[in-house]
């Protein structure tokens, strides 16, 4: 078992560093949004590993709530850059369009 924890913990350590590396490269907004969202989910399966390694319960009203803020931050920042972005063919509609 410890060598699959020990697995797990190298395989997450690489996806939060390429993830960093995303977080500060870009080159656009959404990139860095899409990057903050998986390393929100990747510090969750961490969470979840470390509590199926503990059998401890605990965790799992922390990691609902960690998946809610990701899902309503998620929605919050795709808004965000649809009424901030223009049209696509150039022409400003609106609010209403």
């Amino acid at each position: 078992m410890t060598a699959v924890l020990v697995a797990v913990a190298a395989v997450l350590s690489l996806a939060a560093a390429c993830t960093l590396v995303r977080i500060v490269r870009g080159p656009s907004m959404l990139d860095r949004a899409m990057a903050l969202d998986v390393l929100l989910a990747v510090i969750m399966a961490g969470l979840g590993a470390s509590a199926v390694a503990d059998g401890d319960t605990w965790v799992m009203p922390t990691l609902l709530a960690l998946s809610l803020l990701a899902f309503v931050g998620s929605v919050a920042v795709a808004r965000f850059l649809t009424h901030r972005a223009p049209p696509p063919d150039g022409t400003d509609r609106g609010a209403d369009a």
